[in-house]
């Protein structure tokens, strides 16, 4: 016989709606404030009066930067709304406790416009990363009149008049032409092919 083991969530606060207001460049929404559910698993050694802490900050490890192809990456949790009896797992001792909790998550989509950091210059295009996610921009879709120098130092896509040259570490702000989304991870690809993309000054 499967047993319950239940542990007092009367500590629990309510979720925080003002989250909800985090804008991005080109009055675009990437984050997300969504109810979640995920399962803990402890073992025996945890049981006592420190169990629900221990319940709350094995949650923030295990799903905190984590990334999830339907809702994207976790930024983080901002309320656990109930944690329900947990089930001791027969011929093992563990007990698998499911939590519900809210968090605000990050999900860019195509057609939106973003600031990214570049990461890495060369010949084919940029790399970037925009938060916890990378995004590539081909040199197909980097203004013709921006060229690839890779004799500078360090190697960088400049006007003939060096008036913008966007190098490593720059921050530059793009244009998400497409999503690759896998089971744990979602990657973009950028353009600078429009107006007011390019070089943050």
């Amino acid at each position: 016989m499967v047993k319950e083991f239940a542990i007092s969530s009367t500590s629990l606060k309510p979720a925080d709606p003002d989250v909800l207001s985090t804008k991005q460049p080109g009055n675009s929404n990437m984050f997300y404030h969504i109810s979640l559910e995920h399962e803990i698993l402890l073992h025996p050694r945890y049981f006592g009066p420190n169990l629900l802490n221990t319940v709350k900050q094995k949650l923030f490890t295990e799903v905190e930067g984590t990334c999830t192809g339907k809702y994207g990456f976790v930024i983080a949790v901002t309320t656990i709304d109930n944690i329900g009896a947990g089930t001791i797992q027969q011929g093992r001792g563990f007990v698998l406790y499911p939590v519900k909790y809210r968090a605000i998550v990050f999900r860019p989509f195509k057609g939106e416009v973003v600031d990214a950091v570049v990461t890495q210059v060369n010949k084919v295009g940029l790399f970037t990363e925009i938060g916890p996610m990378s995004c590539f921009i081909s040199r197909h879709s980097i203004p013709s009149e921006m060229e690839f120098d890779p004799n500078s130092n360090p190697p960088c896509y400049k006007t003939v008049d060096e008036d913008i040259v966007i190098q490593q570490d720059d921050e530059i702000r793009l244009k998400i032409v497409g999503t690759r989304v896998d089971k744990n991870d979602i990657f973009a690809i950028g353009s600078l092919m429009d107006d007011f993309l390019g070089l943050v000054s």
